[in-house]
């Protein structure tokens, strides 16, 4: 006989390991293909205001097209949302003045995202990214869901603010996939448009050290450089609070989404700074957001004093080793950024990134002109990538960016004007 202390022990054991037999053995919930159909585009009015447009769509048999369908393949991930957005920008406001941090309650829920590692589900959202660059009638567009009418270029307009995309949904409205628009410079980013100049304040803004200071010749957008390699932390704080901003304005967009769709799941999608504002509003809400040859953003959310999440593994980036921006190295006067009056200069970014290596796999040089949405779709996504299928993937892993730094030669600290 077993002395009693040791039996009840062993039966103790018994229980937590059947327990937990039973509980791997569970069904776990079926993950569903979710079709989507381009609903609105969204745009922000010459009065600041966030605005919606309907898109219509032709009936394909009224073309005489057959009726086509995008499809994305969906996964349950691990997300942390705030307990309100007023206690979120309570917590930003209370550590800008007075640094001091709020402790929030964040929720840890499971939601419904998309599939980062299937290829085709990154290529479809690839594809709606790249759509915000464009209009419907627009030879660039990708064709998602049938034809679509020729509407008014909403957003558009040579006086438009630049901070413009589409919302496409599922048929039921039961998910929401919000994308945002990114830099327009045509011929140094890809994609073209009228909104180059309030894209290159928000890039130099939020991703360059210290207020696109590169040199003497530079014109600084904010004043916090402080001579040699010093910077005002306060005033390079209080620079990225305007409310004309990118951020703010993409908050003011998420706030009105949800509110024509209160019981949806949105998933929030861009490119470049759109991939940036994208990433950041994810952190923001809560919500999975996918970002295609992003900048760094992980010095721009600590700028922000965004409240800080338990786990940002809902933010995915998705890369490639040509491209300098991403890889935060088109820096240096002479850079090719530089020269087309951009400081990119983070290269560190927030949750799980994809990075796909060209320049070993492809013998691409590295060089800003890869930099466009189109190279990702066509030479990249758009069919297998060899490294991967080699070990039975879609796509290469997903890795956190640990001991990542950035503007080491920067001084940041209290330098008050003189």
């Amino acid at each position: 006989m077993l002395p009693t202390a040791l039996t009840a022990l062993l039966i103790l054991l018994l229980n937590f390991f059947g327990s937990q037999e039973l509980e791997d053995r569970s069904p776990q919930p079926t993950t569903p293909r979710l079709r989507f159909d381009l609903r609105h585009a969204h745009a922000v009015s010459p009065s600041g205001h966030v605005v919606f447009s309907d898109v219509l769509r032709w009936p394909a048999s009224n073309l005489g097209l057959p009726r086509t369908t995008h499809e994305l393949r969906t996964t349950y991930i691990s997300s942390f949302r705030p307990p309100s957005f007023d206690e979120y920008a309570e917590a930003r406001i209370r550590s800008i003045r007075h640094a001091q941090s709020t402790d929030l309650l964040w929720s840890h829920e499971r939601i419904l995202a998309p599939d980062v590692e299937s290829r085709e589900t990154l290529l479809g959202l690839a594809k709606m990214t790249n759509n915000a660059y464009v209009t419907p009638n627009d030879s660039a567009w990708y064709a998602l869901d049938g034809q679509w009418v020729h509407h008014h270029p909403f957003g558009w307009e040579p006086d438009a603010d630049g901070f413009r995309g589409y919302v496409f949904a599922t048929p039921d409205n039961s998910t929401i996939v919000l994308s945002i628009k990114g830099t327009s410079a045509s011929g140094v980013f890809s994609g073209g448009g009228p909104t180059v100049k309030k894209d290159k304040l928000n890039d130099n803004l939020l991703f360059s050290c210290c207020c696109a200071r590169i040199d003497w010749t530079w014109t600084t957008v904010c004043g916090c450089y402080r001579g040699g390699w010093r910077c005002d932390q306060d005033c390079l704080e209080r620079a990225l609070i305007d409310e004309d901003l990118f951020y703010p304005i993409g908050t003011n967009l998420y706030n009105n989404l949800s509110y024509m769709y209160p019981t949806s799941n949105i998933w929030i999608i861009g490119h470049s700074l759109g991939g940036a504002l994208a990433s950041l509003l994810g952190i923001t809400f809560g919500v999975p957001a996918i970002a295609f040859e992003s900048p760094g953003d992980r010095l721009a959310a600590k700028r922000l004093h965004l409240p800080s999440p338990p786990s940002t593994q809902h933010v995915t980036h998705i890369y490639h080793t040509a491209d300098p921006i991403a890889m935060g190295t088109c820096t240096g006067i002479l850079s090719s950024c530089s020269l087309a009056g951009y400081a990119m200069e983070t290269k560190c970014h927030l949750g799980k990134s994809i990075v796909y290596d060209t320049v070993s796999n492809l013998s691409w040089s590295v060089d800003v002109r890869t930099h466009g949405i189109v190279n990702v779709i066509d030479s990249i996504l758009g069919k297998p990538w060899p490294p991967c299928e080699e070990v039975g993937r879609e796509v290469p892993e997903l890795h956190p960016e640990v001991d990542c730094v950035e503007c080491y030669s920067w001084e940041f600290g209290d330098f008050p004007a003189p």
